[in-house]
């Protein structure tokens, strides 16, 4: 094996090979270019003008997952915020949610001046654990918003049997899981209420913005729209009659985004397929590699493995008195010099972001000064599978996303066994990383 890049060796990865051919995302096809102009020409660009593209998204998103309602809307984050709205969330409630997650969850429930309460995450799916969770309910708990992180769905059983016990909303954040399946079910009918990103970077994206929300509950649904655009009923109507019947704004999606995720959905399932197939190549190539530890799936779901995440073992490597971040920080370097570009998703725990730490950036410190409402600071150390998930993993991002990525993922796989291989000059670049920080 030759040696590291970062000391001086070729790189695993070729430069010329990440190319848009392999790794580019979202593809992007004649089919999307003849979709968006066809939006142009016909004049019906807004989700007001019944029977256009974006009332044929919510038709052809509603049939894939399962769920007899789907309201498209402008992204992700609006999404989660309206589907509490509908839900009936109220203000200074608590929502249920992972402390590790990206942000848009916890904002969303601030919009909406529900107070975010988090809980630890199974250190091995990755997604909140059901007793952690139980263990947060309290009198003024009404919602969990379970993320399926990365793509993987989450204990939703044991989820839905709290909710059902304490009588509270099951939100799924399946921003990450399109496609995925638990127990037989997709994503998306496995809550009361799901909400999905469009995102440019998502396994289902658009071109630029944009979120999917379904449910099986017609008022729900119905509330969903009325959220969507200024609290105005339009359903059944050829004429807007400008009567906003609850205060809200405006989420509405365009119809160039909506043709151009039709597209997409059209493919959906054929790249998830050569997804799993490359991604699996990749995964059982560094299930060989003691140390490097490669996310695995349950038997009773799928995983659509928006991104993967890989935790780093010192003693696993033999060597047990490494300090795990610094380990990982010598690890990212050396992957990275050999072409691979792992990074970290989410460098502190939600609680710890310095947002949630000042409480400064929504009306002066609500929701938490409302009365009633819980206001008790958020304590990182509660979280210590988080914490730990944080400190020894990396992820690999879009990379693998694109169906044509399984030469480049097989030239990464090549990257992670020759870093393995000098896992004893890793060690010794991690030892003087630890010593350099506990000197200084």
């Amino acid at each position: 094996m030759s040696g590291l890049a970062m000391f001086g060796g070729p790189r695993a990865v070729p430069a010329e090979l990440a190319s848009k051919e392999h790794v580019g995302w979202p593809v992007v096809t004649d089919a999307e270019r003849a979709a968006v102009v066809d939006v142009l020409d016909s004049g019906r660009f807004t989700s007001n003008q019944q029977a256009g593209e974006v009332q044929e998204l919510e038709r052809e998103w509603a049939e894939y997952v399962g769920a007899p309602h789907c309201a498209a809307v402008v992204n992700g984050t609006a999404a989660i915020e309206l589907a509490l709205a509908a839900a009936g969330v109220e203000a200074g409630a608590e929502v249920l949610m992972p402390a590790l997650s990206f942000i848009a969850g916890a904002v969303a429930a601030v919009h909406r001046l529900a107070v975010p309460v988090f809980v630890d995450v199974d250190p091995v799916t990755f997604t909140m654990d059901p007793e952690a969770t139980r263990a947060a309910v309290t009198p003024r708990t009404q919602a969990i918003l379970a993320v399926h992180l990365h793509g993987l769905p989450c204990e939703m059983d044991a989820l839905r049997a709290l909710a059902a016990e304490r009588g509270l909303v099951l939100i799924e954040d399946a921003a990450q899981a399109h496609g995925a399946t638990y127990r037989g079910r997709r994503t998306g009918a496995l809550g009361d209420v799901a909400t999905f990103s469009l995102n440019v970077v998502k396994n289902l994206p658009t071109c630029g913005e944009g979120g999917l929300v379904t449910t099986g509950d017609a008022d729900l649904h119905r509330r969903l729209l009325r959220y969507r655009q200024f609290g105005e009923d339009l359903q059944g109507r050829r004429r807007r009659d400008y009567l906003s019947h609850v205060l809200a704004g405006n989420a509405k999606i365009s119809a160039v985004q909506a043709a151009f995720t039709r597209c997409q959905l059209a493919r959906l399932e054929e790249y998830r397929r050569a997804r799993e197939r490359n991604v699996e190549s990749l995964l059982g190539r560094l299930r060989e590699l003691p140390g490097f530890v490669p996310p695995s799936c349950p038997p009773d779901r799928t995983h659509a493995w928006h991104i993967i995440r890989f935790r780093l073992d010192p003693a696993a490597l033999d060597h047990p008195d490494l300090a795990p971040g610094a380990l990982r920080a010598v690890a990212e370097r050396a992957l990275r010099a050999e072409g691979v570009p792992v990074m970290r998703y989410q460098t502190l725990p939600l609680p710890e972001q310095p947002a949630f730490r000042s409480r400064d950036g929504f009306a002066g410190g609500y929701p938490w000064r409302l009365p009633g409402a819980c206001s008790a600071p958020y304590r990182p150390e509660d979280y210590p599978r988080t914490l730990a998930v944080i400190e020894d993993s990396l992820t690999l991002q879009r990379w693998h996303l694109n169906p044509a990525a399984g030469s480049v993922l097989r030239r990464c796989a090549d990257a992670f066994e020759k870093v393995w291989e000098h896992r004893d000059e890793l060690a010794a670049a991690a030892r003087a990383m630890d010593d350099r920080q506990a000197i200084s």
